[in-house]
C-alpha cells in the first residue's frame, strides 16, 4: 500500500498545473507564433495553446479578412500574392507589439525576410505535416487560393520544398502525424517549451 509521505507521487492534476506554471513563468508573456503549411492545424492548435496558457489568440488570415472585408481568395484575385503578403506583414508588425498572444500565421508568412524580424520577438513553433496528410485534409477545401491548381498535390509538394528551409529556422519543430489529435500536439508543444526557454539563473 502506498504511503502518502514525502515520496508519494503528486496527483496528475497537480503535475499538469505545475507544468503549466513552469511554462508560463518561462514564457514571461512572450508570444507564440505557429508557422507551417496550410492545413496542418495552426488555428485549432493555437486556440488550445492560448486557452492552456491564459493567452489571447490571433489568426493573421482572420485579421486580414476582417480588416479588408474580403476573403483570402478575393484578396489573392484582386491584389495578387505579393499584395496579400504585404498585408500579412503589416498585420504581423502590429501583432508583435502585443504580448501574451498565440498567433496562427499564414503558410507563406516565412517568405518575406522582414517578417522574421517580427517573428523573432516571440517563440516560433513549426507544425510540420507530410504532404499526403495536408492534401487529404484540404481535398475539399475551396478557400485556399494557392491550391487552385490542376495538380494540387504537386503544388503542395513544391510549396513545402520551397518553404522547408525557412520553416526549419523555427525555435521548435513539431512533427504532425495522422493519428495525432490537436490536444496531443498542443501538449507536446507545452512539454517542449522548457527545453527551448531555460530558466534564468541569478548569479
Amino acid at each position: 500500500m502506498t504511503q502518502h509521505g514525502l515520496n508519494a507521487p503528486l496527483p496528475l492534476t497537480e503535475l499538469i498545473i505545475g507544468a503549466k506554471q513552469l511554462v508560463s513563468s518561462l514564457l514571461q508573456g512572450v508570444n507564440l507564433y505557429l508557422i507551417g503549411m496550410m492545413g496542418v492545424g495552426k488555428t485549432t492548435i493555437g486556440r488550445l495553446l492560448a486557452k492552456e496558457l491564459g493567452y489571447g489568440f490571433v489568426d493573421t488570415d482572420d485579421v486580414i479578412s476582417q480588416a479588408t472585408g474580403k476573403s483570402i481568395n478575393q484578396l489573392f484575385a484582386e491584389v495578387g500574392e505579393a499584395g496579400f503578403r504585404k498585408l500579412e506583414s503589416d498585420v504581423l508588425s502590429q501583432v508583435c507589439a502585443f504580448t501574451k498572444l498565440t498567433i496562427a500565421t499564414g503558410g507563406g508568412i516565412v517568405l518575406r525576410r522582414e517578417n522574421w524580424g517580427y517573428l523573432h520577438h516571440g517563440l516560433i513553433v513549426w507544425l510540420d505535416a507530410p504532404v499526403e496528410l495536408i492534401y487529404n485534409r484540404l481535398a475539399e477545401d475551396t478557400t485556399r487560393p494557392l491550391l487552385q491548381d490542376v495538380d494540387p498535390k504537386g503544388k503542395l509538394r513544391s510549396l513545402l520544398e520551397q518553404r522547408t528551409p525557412l520553416y526549419s529556422q523555427a525555435d521548435l519543430h513539431i512533427t504532425v502525424q495522422e493519428a495525432d489529435t490537436p490536444e496531443d500536439i498542443a501538449k507536446r508543444i507545452l512539454e517542449a517549451i522548457p527545453n527551448v526557454l531555460k530558466p534564468q539563473v541569478s548569479h
